[in-house]
């Protein structure tokens, strides 16, 4: 009997235990169902006030209407919103390529090579990337207008480089130093020189750190305000540089200004899904494992 009866208090309590991890799997759910909620909820709002008339844009209590595209329409003929869309385009992808080429190579020099003054010179980098954009744009637009460059996009290129060639060096520099030298040494041993070894084994194996360092360049050139605002004035205007012009003394025009922001939200969006997988492949590196 009191076997019986143990074996029945067991599984009460077994019973129990599971009800009670289910109802915190629940609440886990629930909150993480609310953070969620709460970042995506602006972005929601901003498109449905780009599908509601020009009117109905001013009611934010107006949930219910019949979606409309007159604001997209609005913003590519009478602001010429695929001249800038273009523009980002271009500066964005060639900043983050050459980014990516000198930052990642930089890194490799860092975490493979042991010379003097290579911590200063990792400082100086971490400095670069910490001074506001705005310290430094008036000396940029002089040497912009010296070089008669202003309202380039190759200027946009260049300048956007100064901040994102040292975070991609940091950022590789830590992915590199978890990959072991004894891979390099193999190459070697192949017959590699050292930028052989780089772009045929350890890039591929780093992939995925090249993957999450070049979403957050994208999204860093995509986004860059200051510089494209002042560097720029008819030809090579960028998308987040327009939302101003929707700004008036009579009132805010809310339904383009959405339509722009909706649009420049999707690409990057678009890239961050597309790469994905690699990112979540763990930034486990395969061939250290193997």
């Amino acid at each position: 009997m009191r076997t019986a009866h143990e074996t029945a208090a067991a599984v009460s309590m077994r019973k129990k235990r599971v009800v009670r991890n289910r109802v915190n799997m629940g609440l886990v759910y629930i909150g993480l169902f609310i953070m969620a909620f709460w970042a995506v909820f602006p972005l929601l709002w901003m498109v449905q006030i780009s599908l509601k008339e020009p009117v109905l844009a001013y009611n934010p209590s107006v949930w219910l209407f019949t979606p409309v595209v007159d604001n997209y329409k609005n913003v590519f003929i009478d602001k010429n919103f695929d001249k800038f869309l273009v523009n980002s385009v271009v500066v964005t992808f060639f900043s983050t390529i050459l980014s990516l080429i000198l930052g990642t190579a930089a890194a490799y020099g860092f975490s493979r090579f042991k010379f003097k003054y290579a911590d200063a010179c990792l400082f100086f980098l971490l400095v670069i990337r910490m001074i506001p954009s705005v310290a430094i744009v008036i000396p940029v637009f002089l040497i912009g207008s010296f070089m008669n460059l202003i309202d380039t996009r190759i200027l946009l290129i260049v300048t956007y480089l100064i901040f994102n060639v040292p975070f991609v060096v940091w950022m590789m520099k830590g992915f590199f130093d978890e990959i072991p030298k004894e891979l390099d040494e193999a190459a070697m041993v192949d017959g590699c020189t050292t930028i052989q070894s780089l772009y045929k084994v350890i890039l591929p194996v780093a992939l995925p750190g090249i993957v999450a360092t070049s979403i957050f360049c994208v999204i860093s050139s995509w986004n860059e305000f200051v510089y494209a605002l002042f560097l720029t004035s008819i030809h090579s205007v960028t998308t987040p540089t327009i939302v101003q012009s929707f700004l008036s003394i009579v009132g805010v025009v809310w339904g383009e200004m959405s339509a722009v922001g909706t649009m420049a939200v999707f690409p990057v969006l678009i890239f961050a899904i597309i790469v994905q997988k690699h990112m979540i492949r763990g930034l486990s590196f395969g061939a250290v494992k193997g």
